[in-house]
């Protein structure tokens, strides 16, 4: 949605407006949070943007020959504040990334085929079976 658009709804609703009706308060609230959601969403396409151009940027400088290719990466890492200061802070995201990249080959593994259960196992479970008294 552009921002127009939330101007349009939120006009709309005001002009709908009683003073029992909690659901204009609810829908108010809705549009205020899809409208925070949008702005986040925004926020998170622009620093991947930067972060990929960094990336590239060293990627290309490295086959251009330049001695010191990361520093594209090293400015967009300080500029978020994320550049590692020390041993223990790169050995912490070191292990960080290990971790992230078993959890996304586990997530990219295809999910187990469960067997279908038994005649005996269906009659045993579920909303049908009753307690005897």
């Amino acid at each position: 949605m552009t921002r127009s658009e939330f101007d349009d709804i939120r006009a709309h609703i005001a002009a709908e407006e009683s003073d029992s009706d909690d659901l204009l308060q609810i829908a108010r609230s809705l549009l205020d949070d899809l409208e925070q959601a949008r702005l986040r969403e925004a926020t998170l396409r622009a620093s991947y943007l930067g972060l990929l151009t960094a990336a590239r940027a060293s990627v290309a400088s490295e086959d251009a020959g330049d001695p010191n290719p990361l520093t594209f990466v090293r400015h967009e890492l300080d500029r978020r504040g994320q550049l590692p200061s020390g041993e223990q802070d790169a050995l912490r995201i070191l292990a960080d990334a290990r971790t992230a990249a078993l959890l996304i080959a586990h997530l990219e593994e295809p999910s187990p085929v469960r067997p279908r259960p038994s005649a005996r196992m269906r009659r045993c479970v579920g909303t049908g079976r009753r307690l005897s008294r």
